[in-house]
């Protein structure tokens, strides 16, 4: 079940090493300028808000995951060859949001399905994901050494060869079943809850902070002279990073919590971007490339344990893909609008509306840290009144409790 996991996440992740860093550079190529980027970017983005929970729902409603995700691994790649007929903003928008509207649930759908392994111990979902982030660095560094030799085109080759390899994976994903949801519309179950509010707001802030990050700062390095292959390099460095986290620190992110991975993430995130406004060189960009670990590794760690702690397995798509759309979706697609703006009136200065971002997600984050693991209000026994008893209701726990959050390394 791992490998098939990791392979998975191997060729999903391999796209986004690829398009994350050179996507832009290959829309810069076409013609767009640093707004219509922006713009494109950002509809892909907000895709994530709508898409994912529409998928999850019926997942949820019906208890089966591997279905769904071969075929839309397989609308992913065929949305994608279009681009190779797409000219100008209006067609290269089009195919943008087609093309998102297949990919962007494949992610939530992937981290549902690795935590619901790792609930019942049957998957460490650390050294699961790590195999994501891996292909990611491959992505990355290969994609900036084809890119220098073969120049902007060999990006979407290189894109469609990896979602090639996911349609082909897809079928073979473990066929994981919890029973289907009682409610009509979980999501709406989900945000009855206060505490998923709070996470939610905490997680979306500290992830958006990077949409400068990733929009633009390989087209920042280049314009101050960093070749192709270092870009890729300081791309891979920051993932090495993170999979250091996700191989080793699952004991320490166990006992911190989510609310505490969550503020560190965010406070990294605030020290990370306000080095970056002030337009470091190579050397220091390469130093406080290693807070990648903290700006996304823990936060990303914090939302997963969020999800296995206070989430019960029925509702868990639903979770993953409010996760999804309100963070890498909503937030992240309205931060990169902005980052485009600000980017192209002040360069590098626009890293320090990211640090604010970041500062107000540690905030939420240490809000976060008002609620119990399952997410109910932290309340003597006796005041917990009909709150208490419909949060606890809420997630499908009653008073047995809640169950074992994914073990081993990232969780």
């Amino acid at each position: 079940m791992a490998f098939r996991l990791a392979l998975f996440y191997a060729a999903v992740f391999g796209f986004l090493g690829v398009t994350l860093p050179y996507w832009p550079v290959w829309l810069a190529d076409k013609g767009l300028d640093p707004v219509e980027i922006a713009v494109l970017l950002a509809v892909a983005t907000w895709i994530r808000v709508a898409a994912p929970p529409l998928v999850a729902h019926g997942v949820d409603r019906r208890g089966e995951r591997r279905r769904a995700m071969t075929l839309l691994a397989a609308a992913a790649f065929a949305a994608h060859l279009l681009f190779l007929a797409a000219e100008g903003f209006a067609a290269l928008l089009a195919v943008s949001a087609l093309a998102a509207v297949a990919f962007t649930p494949l992610i939530p759908m992937i981290e549902d399905m690795a935590v619901l392994a790792a609930r019942d111990r049957r998957v460490d979902y650390g050294r699961v994901r790590l195999w994501g982030s891996l292909a990611f660095i491959v992505g990355a560094v290969g994609g900036g050494r084809a890119l220098a030799g073969a120049g902007p085109p060999v990006v979407l080759a290189l894109a469609l060869a990896a979602l090639a390899c996911a349609a082909l994976a897809a079928p073979a994903l473990p066929d994981l079943r919890p029973p289907p949801s009682r409610h009509r519309l979980p999501a709406a179950a989900l945000l009855a809850r206060p505490a998923m509010w709070v996470f939610l707001l905490a997680a979306s802030l500290v992830q958006a902070s990077h949409a400068v990050y990733y929009g633009f700062s390989t087209l920042a390095w280049r314009a101050a002279g960093i070749d192709d292959r270092a870009i890729g390099l300081l791309w891979a460095e920051g993932v090495a990073a993170e999979i250091a986290l996700f191989a080793f620190g699952g004991r320490l992110a166990a006992r911190l919590g989510p609310a505490a991975l969550l503020a560190i993430g965010g406070g990294a995130g605030a020290v990370r971007w306000s080095v970056l406004a002030l337009e470091p060189g190579l050397w220091a960009l390469a130093a406080v490339q290693a807070l990648h670990a903290l700006t996304f590794g823990a936060a990303h760690l914090g939302a997963m344990l969020f999800v296995a702690r206070a989430v019960a397995p029925e509702h868990s798509a639903s979770a993953q893909a409010l996760y999804a759309g309100a963070a890498m979706g909503l937030a992240t697609g309205g931060a990169t609008v902005l980052g485009g703006a600000l980017f192209d009136g002040f360069g590098a200065g626009a890293y320090w509306a990211m640090t604010a971002l970041a500062a107000c997600g540690g905030g939420f984050a240490l809000a976060l840290g008002a609620f119990r693991p399952d997410g109910s209000p932290r309340r003597g026994r006796r005041g917990r009144g009909r709150a208490g008893r419909r949060a606890t209701a809420g997630n499908g726990r009653g008073r047995r409790g809640r169950p074992r959050p994914p073990g081993g390394p990232g969780s």
